[in-house]
């Protein structure tokens, strides 16, 4: 019995050592793959409890939440200008991140949490404009194709 409980006891320590959380780098650019001031990557697949980390890799951009665009009970997060923000996205759903001075042209991010998304219809109601709009559109189609993905 003995026996029994100490590889019962190694399982679970390997188990829960495996299921540390990733940290997930995303940059804040004034030229990159996708165009000009983006996130790279725009589009990010985490799962709860994983750290998303936005890293000024060039100056005068932030990362913050959109109000309306968080899963219920997430914490809202707001960086500085030209400083690095690391967040815990804890509740499954889509997080919108913008850059608050480059919105207009289309700074945005989408941060899909888990494979359920339960904001995902509430997040498309958000309103945005011009080019955000159309990437947001976009992201959410990403979003609604991992969700479809996870199902099967």
């Amino acid at each position: 019995m003995l026996k029994g409980l100490m590889v019962a006891a190694a399982s679970l320590i390997i188990m829960v050592a495996g299921a540390e959380a990733a940290e997930i780098e995303v940059k804040m650019l004034n030229q990159g793959a996708e165009g000009r001031m983006v996130f790279e990557p725009s589009f990010i697949k985490a799962n709860p409890g994983d750290v998303i980390k936005f890293v000024a890799t060039d100056p005068s951009h932030n990362a913050e939440s959109i109000p309306g665009f968080i899963p219920e009970g997430a914490e809202a997060f707001k960086g500085e200008f030209s400083k690095d923000i690391s967040v815990t996205v804890d509740k499954e759903g889509v997080y919108g991140v913008k850059c608050l001075p480059h919105l207009g042209m289309g700074m945005v991010a989408l941060i899909a949490v888990g494979s359920n998304y339960p904001n995902l219809e509430a997040a498309k109601s958000v309103k945005f404009t011009g080019v955000a709009k159309k990437k947001f559109e976009a992201l959410l189609k990403k979003a609604e194709e991992s969700k479809s993905a996870a199902l099967r």
